[in-house]
């Protein structure tokens, strides 16, 4: 920005967008401050640089403010848990399987914990039958991101919304 400028010639842009070609720093210097504007470095390593006549507080407002916006429109998927045991009945499975539509509807990922206690440890073909069947009920609107596999004494799975 103006004086911070070192290179000997620069590619000028004045304050209306219109390109004034190729002339020294200072004489590009000279022309903002006759404008009451500042010397702003656009594209420092173009051949030659590219500076624009232009207020350097409106112009860190406005990036800020496209920033600010872009942040706002971003959706940052989280992942939610599901805790689910071997031999879990209908109705709780129901319960947890509504919490996992309601995560997947407000695009969040899900992984699903299937915990073993004691003896459940010795039979992993339950826990692996009681994934596939939310794997299968959850179909149409998931999609397995991380098969159902033994980590320890529990089973983990993670679904990403469609």
């Amino acid at each position: 920005m103006n004086q911070d400028i070192r290179v000997p010639r620069v590619l000028l842009i004045d304050q209306h967008g219109e390109k004034q070609g190729v002339m020294p720093t200072s004489a590009a210097i000279e022309a903002a401050e006759e404008a009451g504007l500042d010397l702003v470095e656009i594209v420092p390593n173009a051949d030659p640089p590219v500076c624009k006549i232009l207020d350097y507080g409106k112009f860190k407002f406005q990036e800020q403010k496209k920033k600010n916006e872009a942040r706002k429109k971003q959706k940052v998927v989280e992942l939610k848990e599901i805790k689910l045991r071997p031999n879990i009945d209908d109705h709780d499975y129901d319960v947890k399987a509504r919490s996992m539509h309601r995560f997947f509807e407000e695009g969040d990922k899900v992984k699903i914990t299937l915990r073993f206690r004691g003896r459940e440890l010795a039979h992993p073909e339950l826990g692996m039958k009681l994934l596939q069947k939310v794997k299968a009920d959850f179909e149409p609107i998931a999609k397995v991101e991380y098969e159902p596999r033994m980590e320890g004494r529990q089973m983990i799975m993670i679904l990403a919304p469609r």
